[in-house]
C-alpha cells in the first residue's frame, strides 16, 4: 500500500487493522451472552433488506469467518425477486462441530415494492410470532389464524436489532415506495424500543481505493458522502450506518473483509443489549398492568358479594 493511500484522518476512527484486532473481535464475538438481569442466553437479529442488497451474503459471511472456510448457507445471489422465501433463524457456529454462538440471525424475504413482507407482517417478525422456516405466501398474507403461529412469544423469541440491508450502489436510484416501506418499518420498530442498524453493502462498487484496499473504508470521501445520504433516507444517526463488504467473488477469507464484518456484528450485539433492556421495560409494566386490572376485577367482585349478602 502506498505512504499517500491514507492521506489525513479518517472519518469514523476504529482500531488499527490487522490480525490482533481481528483476533480480539472474534474472541468477544464467541464470548458474547446477553447483559446481566435476563433468563436467556441468545439476541437476535433481524436482517431487512430490499432484493439483491446482501443480507443473506452478510450472513454467509458471517458464518465462514467462524467456520474458517467460505460458506453457503443461506441462500444468496442476483435475482429480480426476492431468493430468500421462508423466515429463516441461523445459528452461527465456530468450527466444524463448535456450539452455537449466543446470538441469531435471522433472514426472511427481501422488499419488494408490489409485494414482500409487509407492515403488518413485520410487526409479527419482531414480536417473536413467527415460527422458524415460515414459508412466505403471497397469496396467504400471515395472520394468527397461520399454522405454527406463536401467540405469546417470549422476551427470548422477539427481535432485539433490526439491521436494515441497503445496496450502496442503488442509493441513488432507490424506489420511493421501498424507502417508504422501510420508513413504516422502521415506526414499528421504534414502538417496541427496537435499536436499528444499516448495512451499507457493495462498497467495494462505490470506491476504487476501497475496491483495491478495504482498510481503505473510513478514509474513502464517496463512502463518507453515501453514509451522509443514507443516514437522511433512513432519518438514523451517521453512526448507526455501517459500510460492509460481503464476500462474493473471494474463494478464501480475507482479514479486512472478516474485521469489518466482525466490526458491524459488535455494533449489533451492542445494539441488541439496548433492545432486551427496552423490552424488558415494557414487558414489566404489561404485567403490572395486567396486575392492577386484575386487583380492580377482584375488588369489583368482593364489593359485588357484599351487596349481594
Amino acid at each position: 500500500m502506498s505512504a499517500d493511500a491514507k492521506c489525513g484522518e479518517p472519518w469514523r476512527k476504529t482500531p488499527k487493522w490487522n490480525t490482533k484486532l481481528l483476533d480480539d473481535l472474534e474472541k468477544e464475538t464467541k464470548g458474547y451472552t446477553p447483559s446481566e438481569g435476563f433468563a436467556f442466553t441468545k439476541a437476535r437479529i433481524l436482517m431487512v433488506g430490499q432484493v439483491g442488497s446482501g443480507k443473506s451474503s452478510f450472513i454467509n459471511t458471517i458464518n465462514s469467518i467462524f467456520k474458517g472456510h467460505i460458506t453457503s448457507q443461506a441462500c444468496s445471489g442476483n435475482a429480480q425477486e426476492s431468493l430468500t422465501t421462508e423466515y429463516r433463524m441461523y445459528q452461527i457456529r465456530s468450527g466444524k462441530n463448535g456450539q452455537p454462538m449466543n446470538f441469531r440471525l435471522h433472514d426472511t424475504r427481501g422488499i419488494e415494492a408490489g409485494q414482500g413482507v409487509d407492515e403488518i407482517e413485520m410487526c409479527y417478525l419482531l414480536d417473536g410470532n413467527v415460527p422458524n422456516r415460515h414459508q412466505f405466501n403471497p397469496s396467504v398474507p400471515l395472520s394468527p389464524n397461520t399454522p405454527g403461529f406463536i401467540k405469546n412469544p417470549l422476551l427470548s423469541e422477539k427481535i432485539h436489532c433490526a439491521v436494515f440491508v441497503i445496496d450502496g450502489t442503488t442509493i441513488d436510484v432507490m424506489v420511493e415506495n421501498i424507502t417508504e416501506k422501510m420508513n413504516k418499518f422502521k415506526k414499528c420498530m421504534n414502538q417496541r424500543g427496537i435499536p436499528q442498524i444499516v448495512l451499507l453493502t457493495k462498497i467495494d462498487k462505490i470506491c476504487q481505493k476501497t475496491e483495491t484496499d478495504l482498510s481503505n473504508v473510513f478514509y474513502s470521501t464517496p463512502i463518507k458522502e453515501a453514509v451522509d445520504k443514507i443516514s437522511q433516507i433512513m432519518g438514523l444517526p451517521r453512526s448507526h450506518i455501517i459500510p460492509v463488504k460481503n464476500l462474493e467473488s473471494e474463494m478464501d477469507l480475507n482479514t479486512n473483509v472478516s474485521i469489518l464484518a466482525l466490526l458491524s456484528l459488535q455494533k449489533m450485539l451492542h445494539f441488541a443489549d439496548d433492545g432486551m433492556n427496552n423490552q424488558k421495560g415494557e414487558d414489566y409494566y404489561d404485567v403490572l398492568s395486567n396486575i392492577t386490572i386484575f386487583i380492580m376485577l377482584a375488588f369489583v367482585c368482593l364489593l359485588g358479594l357484599w351487596f349481594y349478602e
